[in-house]
């Protein structure tokens, strides 16, 4: 089952960020959008998908991570597809709108799986997992900076992703089936399984302290190009986050390392400093922008495995959707505020750009301090 799970998540990854890695180059540069429409469209794929996961992540407790997978996948291509030929503000909306459905389905149903394997191989399993990730998230990159050299250009690269979706969906049906509750149950279920997590207040506190994480973890992609640096530059970076992410995962996974609090609040950290460096940038220092990318790999790397490891000990194994739900819904309407925010202040120009960047810095620094239990 990891094994299939593994290959799931490299096919759908490398679609993934061939995509986004080019996605703000091309709307700012190609489509010729706004900083804060580009923030916009991202905050809405981010806010949308996260925001979702509040009920989704029951829901794949009702019907199952099969079958919620194969479906997320048939979304999110259908999203891809749209995507690449969408030239106005409305269609490209309305693509982010279905690769956030997409994005909703997905992940409670690979976390599921993941959730369900007996804990001694839980740790290698998820360490697995993420590393297969990141290693396509070092493939991705380059890989749609090669499309884009053809003649269809950013259309090519979001085909392509529309594909690997595709055939990451096929993969999924060939999982084993799991009993289900009836659906009539499972509905009525849905706001009884939020209503379970809200009340568990040690986990609800640490939804709310870790809800920066995944701005941190995503915000480098929107910054980077944000500030000025070339495709190449930009790819570069993103790949070498990606590899120093995935070569942290044998460490992390060694003796339940990700289960331990100080693992969490020195991912946290290194993600302070990597925007702090950032903050400095102007577009042109290639080097600086390694240091950063560096300390946001150490910091993706230590962050999700810690995040996941100490949700899946303490949700009950039926609850894990529901859990998952609403710990991924706080980061993701953090993310979604965040990315309206910091696409306004780029527009101000260097200084705002250097504020948001602080500021994003900042929180991390405050997650690292606050986080407690659960």
């Amino acid at each position: 089952m990891i094994v299939t799970v593994v290959a799931i998540q490299s096919i759908a990854c490398i679609g993934f960020f061939s995509v986004m890695a080019h996605l703000v180059a091309h709307l700012r540069h190609d489509l010729g959008l706004l900083a804060g429409t580009v923030g916009l469209i991202l905050g809405v794929r981010v806010g949308l998908q996260f925001a979702l996961l509040l009920p989704v992540g029951t829901l794949t407790d009702m019907i199952g991570p099969r079958l919620t997978g194969a479906l997320s996948c048939a979304v999110r291509a259908v999203g891809f597809g749209l995507l690449g030929v969408a030239d106005g503000v409305g269609a490209l909306l309305g693509a982010a709108v279905l690769v956030a459905v997409g994005g909703a389905l997905y992940n409670p149903a690979v976390h599921t799986i993941l959730a369900g394997v007996e804990p001694a191989r839980r740790s290698g399993g998820f360490a697995a997992y993420v590393t297969t990730q990141h290693l396509a998230t070092v493939t991705g990159p380059p890989a749609g900076l090669v499309l884009l050299s053809f003649g269809p250009g950013f259309a090519l690269i979001a085909g392509t992703a529309a594909a690997l979706w595709a055939v990451a969906g096929v993969l999924f049906l060939l999982l084993p089936r799991r009993r289900t509750r009836p659906v009539q149950a499972g509905l009525r279920d849905v706001l009884r399984g939020v209503r379970a997590v809200l009340g568990d207040r040690a986990f609800l506190l640490f939804a709310l302290m870790t809800a920066p994480t995944t701005l941190l973890a995503n915000n480098i992609m929107t910054a980077v190009p944000l500030l000025g640096f070339g495709s190449g530059a930009a790819t570069l970076s993103f790949c070498l986050l990606a590899a120093v992410a995935a070569a942290v995962q044998p460490f992390v996974a060694a003796r339940h390392r990700g289960e331990r609090p100080w693992v969490l609040r020195l991912g946290l950290l290194c993600s302070a400093a990597a925007f702090c460096v950032l903050a400095a940038l102007d577009g042109t220092q290639s080097c600086p922008l390694m240091v950063a990318a560096v300390l946001n790999g150490v910091a993706n790397g230590l962050v999700q495995p810690s995040i996941f490891q100490r949700a899946a000990r303490h949700a009950p194994p039926e609850r894990f959707g529901s859990y998952y739900g609403v710990l991924a819904f706080c980061a993701g309407m953090f993310a979604f505020a965040g990315d309206l925010v910091i696409g306004r202040l780029f527009d101000l120009g260097p200084a705002g750009a250097a504020g948001a960047l602080i500021g994003v810095g900042a929180f991390a620094f405050a997650a690292a301090i606050g986080t407690r239990g659960p």
